[in-house]
C-alpha cells in the first residue's frame, strides 16, 4: 500500500514528495531498471522524510535530499543482488554512485533524461491504454491510486490491479528504460502524447458520472505536456499538444452554467475564456511550426484548428472555412470516423446544414460510431437548422440515450424536449 503524505514541518514533506516524486522515481528507475522497485524506493526515502525532517528540520535541498537518499537505497539493492556485477556494467557512468553519499549533486540535465526515459516507459505500447494512463497518472503525476479512482469514476481495486499489472508486465517484457530513437521513436511518442491527451480529455468533457468537467484531469495532463515541451523541445507533436490543452483549457470556465451544465460554444460567454492560457497556446503552436521539418502532424493540426476558435472574439467571427480545411488536412494526416464527424461540423457552419447532411449520413453506417452519442447529437442539430424538427427530436432523443455523462444527457433531453411534438 502506498503510504499517505502527511504534513511535516510547514507541510513540506507532503509538498514535496507530490512536487518531486516523478523526478525521484526516474533517477532511481535508471539504476534498477524496474518502475515498480523504482516507485518503493521513492516511497521509502518519503518514510526517510517523514522520521527526520520533523526531529532535524526541512534541508535546503529537500527535492535534492529525498532522491539522494532514494538512489543510494537503490545502490544498496543492486549490491545486493547477486547479479550486482552485470547491473554495475549496465549502469556505467552511475558506478560512482556506489560509493555516494545521499548528498544533492544530482545533474539537472541527467535527472530530466531520467524523466523522459520514465515518460516512454509509463506509456509503452505493451500496455493497455486504461493501464498506460493510470500508470502515468501515477508515476509522472504523483497522484494516488485513490485520486485515480476517483477522477475516472472506477472503483480503487481497479485501479491498483491496472497499476501492478502494468508494472509487472514492463518487468516481464524486459522493456528498455530508455527513449526511443530512430524509426520507433515516433511510434512511441504518438503513444505518450495520446496519454496525456486522453486523461486531458476526460477532464474536459466526462464520459460519465454527474459532473462535465473534471478540472484536476485537464491540469495534470496541461502540467505533463508542459514538462514533456521542455524534455522534448526539438519535437513539434509535443508542442502541438501543449498548444491544444493550453487553448481548450482556456475555455474551462465559460464551460458550464451556474448549476454545472454544459455550455455550448456557440453560447459561451468568450469574457470567460482564459487570455493567459491563449497566449501561452499561441507561443507553444508558433514553437512547433519553428521547428517543424516534415508533414504537419495530428496535434499540430488540431491546435491550429483551436486557435481558430481561440482567435475569434465572437462566435460568428469564427473562419469556419479555415476550420473546414484544417479538419480535411486532419482526415487525410490521420484517418478517422471522429474527425469526419468534426469535419462535418465545421462544413455545415461554412457551407450550411444542407452540404454537410451527407457526410454526417455516411457515417451512420460506421460500426465504430454506433454508440457514439454525438453522431446523433450533430445529427440532430443538421436537421433543426433545416427545420427538421420531428426527426430533429429523435436525433436529439437516441443521443440523450447514449451519453453516459448526466450532465450531457440532461442537456441533450432538454433539446429533444425544445423540438416540439
Amino acid at each position: 500500500m502506498t503510504p499517505q503524505p502527511t504534513a511535516g514541518p510547514d507541510g513540506a514533506v507532503e509538498t514535496v514528495f507530490r512536487m518531486e516524486f516523478p523526478r525521484v522515481v526516474a533517477a532511481v528507475a535508471r539504476i534498477v531498471r524496474d518502475v515498480g522497485i523504482a516507485e518503493e524506493l521513492a516511497q521509502d526515502a518519503l518514510v526517510a522524510a517523514l522520521e527526520q525532517w520533523p526531529r532535524d528540520g526541512v534541508p535546503d535541498n529537500p527535492g535534492a535530499w529525498l532522491t539522494a537518499t532514494a538512489r543510494h537505497r537503490a545502490v544498496d539493492l543492486v549490491r545486493r543482488r547477486e547479479t550486482y556485477a552485470r547491473k554495475l556494467a549496465e549502469i556505467g557512468r552511475d558506478a560512482d554512485l556506489v560509493t555516494a553519499p545521499p548528498e544533492p549533486s544530482a545533474d539537472p540535465d541527467d535527472i530530466d533524461d531520467d524523466l523522459l526515459r520514465l515518460v516512454f516507459t509509463a506509456c509503452h505500447p505493451a500496455l493497455s491504454a486504461e493501464a498506460r494512463t493510470a500508470l502515468t497518472l501515477r508515476l509522472l503525476g504523483g497522484l494516488t491510486t485513490a485520486e485515480i479512482a476517483r477522477a475516472f469514476l472506477v472503483p480503487e481495486a481497479t485501479v491498483a490491479q491496472r497499476i501492478v499489472r502494468a508494472k509487472r508486465t514492463l518487468a516481464r517484457k524486459n522493456v528498455a528504460f530508455e527513449v526511443p530513437y530512430g524509426p520507433d521513436r515516433e511510434a512511441r511518442l504518438g503513444s505518450v502524447l495520446d496519454v496525456i491527451y486522453l486523461i486531458f480529455n476526460e477532464g474536459y468533457a466526462a464520459t460519465a458520472g454527474d459532473d462535465w468537467l473534471r478540472p484536476a484531469l485537464c491540469e495534470d495532463a496541461l502540467r505533463l505536456a508542459r514538462v514533456l515541451s521542455g524534455l522534448m523541445p526539438k519535437e513539434p507533436e509535443v508542442h502541438g499538444l501543449t498548444a491544444l490543452l493550453e487553448f481548450q483549457a482556456s475555455r474551462t470556465a465559460a464551460r458550464t452554467g451556474p448549476e454545472g451544465e454544459p455550455v455550448l460554444l456557440a453560447d459561451q460567454n468568450r469574457a470567460r475564456w482564459n487570455r493567459m492560457l491563449i497566449a501561452r497556446g499561441v507561443a507553444a503552436l508558433a514553437r512547433a511550426d519553428a521547428v517543424a521539418s516534415g508533414p504537419t502532424g495530428p496535434y499540430v493540426l488540431q491546435a491550429a484548428i483551436a486557435a481558430c476558435h481561440a482567435h475569434a472574439y465572437r462566435y460568428e467571427e469564427t473562419d469556419w472555412h479555415r476550420i473546414a480545411a484544417l479538419y480535411a488536412l486532419l482526415a487525410a494526416r490521420t484517418p478517422s470516423p471522429v474527425v469526419e464527424l468534426n469535419r462535418a461540423v465545421a462544413v455545415s457552419m461554412a457551407e450550411g446544414p444542407q452540404a454537410a447532411l451527407p457526410l454526417v449520413d455516411a457515417l451512420t453506417e460506421v460500426p465504430a460510431l454506433r454508440d457514439y452519442h454525438l453522431l446523433p447529437s450533430v445529427r440532430g442539430d443538421l436537421l433543426s437548422r433545416l427545420g427538421r424538427a420531428a426527426e430533429a427530436r429523435q436525433e436529439f432523443t437516441r443521443a440523450a440515450e447514449l451519453a453516459g455523462n448526466a450532465r450531457e444527457r440532461e442537456m441533450l433531453r432538454r433539446r429533444a424536449e425544445g423540438m416540439g411534438g
